[in-house]
């Protein structure tokens, strides 16, 4: 009798193990072949560009973010990581292979082209001006004498040292800071007198005095006396390399698909208050 309960209790204990494993060890299994078959792509911002990129409740934030995670929602085999880093370390890291993407409010430049590949634009802005509201401004050649505050690799940076080489006899004042130091204490630095503007991009600008509640500044739109076919146009940055040539395509891809679907047009609105998607003509 006492072996029969031993043989009952022996098989009972065998199909409890048998029915566990048939719920419990099958979806792990598919969960974590998911996960292998996916390429890990990591994004780097400076989560400061805002309304471009920036930090809410300590997650990235912002359209070119929310841009990227809608673009690799439709790349399953892809699986996006978002990381926060000061601006100058997004291009270097794209550049030294540390991040796959770089999504902070990029500008086209002849330097970069040769360095990384660009995406198809994202946004399409003005280049403009902070200034103090009794500043009147048309155009550089009133900014003459007057001083502002800049990244060594930001394109704003290369747009007025080009001017100041140019005319030298017009020439504003450079400061560089470090890339640490948030587009927001610029700002703050125009309002005390400390500078006297930032070139920046117009969404941007607008975006953080009506932030930071900077009443006595203003923003105007400035144009260089040589325009490209580039200005106020924002991109992604991959890695110059195959695997970046690659990733490239993929995202162009998704990109043209959410001009056409309205996705893009949604988030712009969402972040920039109206939409400032490029037209297809630059998705073809």
């Amino acid at each position: 009798m006492k072996t029969y309960k031993k043989i009952g209790l022996t098989v009972l204990a065998l199909s409890t193990i048998i029915a566990l494993q048939a719920c419990g060890t099958s979806p792990t299994k598919s969960t974590d072949k998911a996960s292998s078959d996916q390429t890990t792509i990591t994004v780097a911002t400076d989560a400061d560009t805002k309304p471009f990129t920036y930090s809410e409740d300590g997650k990235a934030t912002g359209y070119d973010v929310e841009v990227a995670r809608a673009v690799f929602k439709e790349l399953p085999e892809y699986k996006l990581k978002v990381e926060i880093t000061d601006f100058d370390s997004v291009v270097a890291g794209v550049d030294s292979g540390r991040y796959q993407l770089g999504a902070n409010d990029v500008g086209w430049k002849k330097e970069r082209a040769e360095k990384y590949y660009f995406s198809a634009p994202l946004s399409k802005s003005n280049n403009a001006v902070a200034v103090k509201s009794a500043l009147k401004v048309a155009g550089f050649k009133d900014l003459a004498g007057k001083s502002t505050e800049v990244l060594p690799s930001a394109n704003f940076t290369t747009t007025l040292k080009a001017y100041n080489d140019a005319n030298p006899d017009k020439a504003s004042q450079l400061n560089y800071v470090d890339g640490n130091y948030p587009i927001a204490s610029r700002l703050s630095d125009v309002d005390s007198g400390k500078i006297d503007f930032i070139l920046y991009d117009a969404i941007s600008l607008k975006t953080i005095i009506k932030d930071k509640g900077l009443s006595d500044l203003k923003v105007v739109n400035i144009k260089s006396d040589t325009v490209d076919a580039h200005d106020g146009l924002e991109y992604f940055i991959f890695t110059k390399d195959e695997a970046g040539k690659k990733l490239q395509g993929k995202v162009d891809k998704v990109l043209k698909k959410l001009q056409a679907n309205g996705k893009l047009k949604e988030l712009s609105e969402k972040y920039f208050g109206g939409d400032f998607v490029p037209s297809a003509d630059y998705y073809k």
